[in-house]
Formats: C-alpha cells, sequence, structure tokens
C-alpha cells in the first residue's frame, strides 16, 4: 500500500525553511529501523527537501517582477549619483524648495526663559535632476521610497532655534517618482526662542515665529518658499493652557552682514492667546475677595480690637499671592495686569490700615481733648452725618443736627439782698457755699469733658462711614476692571 505526501507549504525565509528541513529530516529517522527499503525511501524523501531549499533563492525571480524592477531602477539612478552635491543640471539655476509645517503639538511655553517647545511634522519637496527615469522602462513603476540618507537634501533648519543640541536629521524615508519629484515628510520637536509679552497676564497673547532656511545655500543656490499661506492646524491636539489662532507663513529675503548674497527664509508666526480660567480661580478671585474684605475693617467697631488686625492680616494674605504670582512670571520690564492690581490692593490696604489707626485715635481722645472745631462740627457732624445716616440711637436717619449741649446747672440762688438777721441762715455759712461752688464746676468740667469726648467718638463714626464707601468702591472699580479683560 503507497503512502501519499503532500508537499510542505513554503516557509517564510531561509531561516524558517531550514528549520522546518531539519524537522523533516527528524521526522523520517524511525524509518532507518524499518529495514533497507524504509531507509532507501526516507533518504530519498530527505534529498526531495534539500532540493527545495535550493531552489528558495529563486523564488522571488520567478514570482516577484515588481521587486526585482525596483532593485533594477534603485541600481540604475544610484550607480553614479551622489548626494554631496546639489541635484541641479545647471549649477547656476536655483533649486526650488518647498516647505510645509503642520503643528501637532504645543508640548511647552516656558515664559521664565522664553522658550516654546513644538511637535511639527515638517514636509519638504524639491526636484532632483539626477534622478529620473521612464516608468515604461520598469513595468510602470513610477516612484519607489528610499531611505533619505541616500539622496541630496536641502539644509534647512530652524534659525531661532533654543536648543544646546546640534540638529539631528530625522531618519525617515523619502518618496521619489519618476519626474525626479522628492518627497521628504519628517516629525520634528523644535526649541525655539519666543519673547513672550506679560504686560496683560492672565489675559495675554503672544506670537512666537519659526524662522526655517538653508543654512549654507544663497538664494541664488536654493529658494525656500511656503506652501499655502499658512501652517496646517488638521491634526493639532488642544492644548490645556493656550489656544492657537492661527499659524500664518511669510516669506522674506534678507541679506546679512557676513555675505553679498540675498537669504531667502520662511516664517510661521504661532498665534496664541491664553485660557485664563485657572488662573482667574487660582490667583485673581482670592485677591478680589481679599480686596474686597478689606474696606470691612472701617465697619468695625472701635472697641472690638480688631481693627487694625483685620487690615494687617489682609495685607499678609496679599503678600503670600503676591509671591506665587513672582515665581511663575518671567522677569521683565513690563509688570502683568495682575500683578498691577495686586500692587494697588496692597496700596489701598496700606492707606486703609493707616486711615484706621489715625482714626481709632479720634475715637480714643481721653476728656482733656480739646473740643471740636467749628468748621468740623459743622460739615462733618452736620451735612457729611446726615448724608452717611450717622445718626445717635433713637435719632431717625437724615435729620441729624449740630448737638445740643444739656443745660449747664445753675448755681444756687445767692443770699437775699440786705442784712440777713437769721443767725442759721446759709448766707453766714461761707464755707459750705465754696463748697457747693466747687462740686457744680466739677461736675460742669465732667459733663462738658464727656460732651467733648462724644463729639471726637462721632466724628470718628463718620469718618469710617465715609471711608467705608471711599474704599469698598476702589476695591469693586478695580476688580470689575480687571476681571471684564476675561471676557
Amino acid at each position: 500500500m503507497h503512502q501519499v505526501l503532500s508537499a510542505p507549504s513554503l516557509p517564510a525565509g531561509p531561516d524558517a525553511a531550514l528549520g522546518q528541513a531539519r524537522r523533516l529530516t527528524d521526522r523520517n529517522l524511525p524509518c532507518r529501523a524499518m529495514g533497507p527499503r524504509s531507509h532507501l525511501l526516507g533518504l530519498g524523501f530527505s534529498v526531495s527537501r534539500l532540493g527545495l531549499l535550493l531552489l528558495l533563492p529563486l523564488l522571488p525571480e520567478c514570482l516577484g517582477a515588481e521587486g526585482r524592477l525596483a532593485y533594477k531602477l534603485f541600481r540604475d539612478l544610484f550607480s553614479n549619483y551622489t548626494s554631496a552635491l546639489r541635484p541641479v543640471a545647471d549649477t547656476d539655476q536655483a533649486l526650488n524648495v518647498t516647505l510645509e509645517v503642520t503643528l501637532s503639538q504645543i508640548i511647552d511655553m516656558d515664559e521664565r526663559n522664553q522658550v516654546l517647545t513644538l511637535y511639527l511634522w515638517i514636509r519638504q519637496e524639491w526636484t532632483d535632476a539626477h534622478l529620473r527615469w521612464d516608468p515604461d522602462d520598469y513595468g510602470g513603476l513610477d516612484a519607489i521610497r528610499i531611505p533619505s540618507s541616500l539622496v541630496w537634501r536641502p539644509d534647512i533648519v530652524l534659525y531661532n532655534k533654543a536648543d544646546a543640541q546640534p540638529p539631528a536629521s530625522a531618519t525617515t524615508n523619502v518618496v521619489l517618482r519618476h519626474d525626479g519629484a522628492v518627497r521628504w515628510d519628517a516629525p520634528a520637536i523644535t526649541r525655539s526662542s519666543c519673547r513672550v509679552d506679560v504686560s496683560a497676564f492672565p489675559f495675554d497673547s503672544q506670537r512666537c515665529g519659526l524662522t526655517f532656511g538653508s543654512w549654507t545655500h544663497g538664494g541664488h543656490q536654493l529658494d525656500v518658499r511656503p506652501r499655502g499661506d499658512h501652517a496646517s492646524l488638521a491634526d493639532f491636539v488642544e492644548n490645556v493652557e493656550w489656544r492657537v489662532l492661527g499659524m500664518p507663513a511669510r516669506r522674506r529675503v534678507l541679506t546679512y552682514g557676513c555675505c553679498s548674497e540675498p537669504y531667502p527664509d520662511v516664517t510661521f508666526t504661532l498665534l496664541l492667546r491664553r485660557r485664563a480660567a485657572a488662573y482667574v480661580c487660582n490667583l485673581l478671585l482670592p485677591c478680589v475677595l481679599i480686596s474686597l474684605l478689606a474696606p470691612l475693617a472701617f465697619h468695625l467697631p472701635a472697641d472690638s480690637g480688631e481693627k487694625v488686625s483685620l487690615g494687617v492680616t489682609v495685607l499678609l494674605s496679599l503678600t503670600v499671592f503676591q509671591l506665587l504670582l513672582a515665581e511663575s512670571m518671567p522677569p521683565a520690564e513690563s509688570v502683568p495686569l495682575i500683578g498691577k492690581y495686586y500692587m494697588a490692593t496692597m496700596t489701598m490696604v496700606t492707606f486703609s490700615t493707616a486711615l484706621t489707626i489715625l482714626i481709632m485715635n479720634l475715637h480714643y481722645c481721653g476728656p482733656s481733648a480739646r473740643p471740636v472745631p467749628a468748621w468740623a462740627r459743622a460739615f462733618l457732624l452736620g451735612h457729611l452725618a446726615r448724608g452717611l445716616c450717622v445718626r445717635e440711637r433713637g435719632e431717625p436717619c437724615g435729620q441729624s443736627g449740630r448737638p445740643e449741649s444739656p443745660p449747664s446747672p445753675q448755681p444756687p440762688a445767692g443770699p437775699p439782698a440786705g442784712p440777713c438777721h437769721e443767725p442759721r441762715c446759709l448766707c453766714r455759712q461761707d464755707a459750705l457755699l465754696r463748697h457747693v461752688a466747687t462740686i457744680a464746676n466739677t461736675f460742669r468740667s465732667h459733663r462738658a469733658a464727656q460732651h467733648r469726648h462724644a463729639d471726637w467718638k462721632r466724628l470718628a463714626r463718620v469718618m469710617d462711614r465715609f471711608f467705608l464707601g471711599i474704599f469698598f468702591s476702589m476695591a469693586l472699580v478695580m476688580s470689575l476692571l480687571v476681571l471684564l479683560q476675561a471676557l
């Protein structure tokens, strides 16, 4: 009875084929113990497997005609090709390079060091006059992909590079077409210098330019032009801190002092606007609330003993926020908007604390203080007190008038005119009369001192109410002006 053997499937490579041949050979080893005929049969199958291994290198030429044509094209193109020279038919002719940039991601914006880190996709296109062929001669093959190190590449670099590392070329392939057109797509992480203007922080906008150009070739040898009037933002990943408004492109031709020939370059200007929501919640809103709390020190009673403590506490809180802001801001000549707001608020709190101390001195004027001046009694205790509704208990608002002193006690009536014949009459008690007059004068002086002290306390309340309205209005107006910048 004959055994039917199916032809094994071809392995993927020489190593896999050798391994499969070994497994087939080992599988036939038990045939040696079955006798001479079986031994010859197994030996014949082993020889057939070895024949298949010898035919494997010839299979690509039989089956991969396109691969043979690509190999022949590659050999014909690069047999006498060099990547060291500019690929132009006429050396006096300028080579045109088209530059296209796609913004993928904003990695970092370092305001302190003024460095912008971006992830870009850079596409360069040019025509190589030495890499052309007729597709009909190569089976209709019109494009191949080869390593970029094999062809000439333009030395286009980022002029405003802010990285200490030397520029490294990406090891990506280039697409070479039959007419000599070369397209090179390469990703790049760029670190460029960007002049950051923080005068409107945290509602600022920035303009960061990326200038690309040839480092050694002048405009007569290599001409760089942008593809379109702006960079592509189709694959941009949104940033949590910055909003991209656009990235227009502009071509310039400059002449530097070192060389007489012009050098063209392409500048892509990245337009950014900061997302201010996080800064408003973490830095601006607490300062607004604290600044609105500071004028309330004028509303505290003077006898509470906390008027000055509240002002000092608010001042210390603003100082802490000012230090936090200074850590994140670069040192610059222009003060940020939020920094100006902090300075104005701290100045306002300082003045309010100083005025609180002066008003407390007015409140605690002792009995030995002089009376309130006539102009202050007429204007402050009269008109201003009525306008601010500062009144005594039980007095209706708007009817505060000039306080009237209570009638002074009249001295006791003197003895009747004429001689007194009563031996026990008061007119004969001179010592008693002197003591009564002294008590009456002391009582009148005490009442007058009490009225003077009450006038100064009332004047202090009028000043507290007046400055409460002034400083609260200032804090509210400043806060609204800053918050309106976010709209």
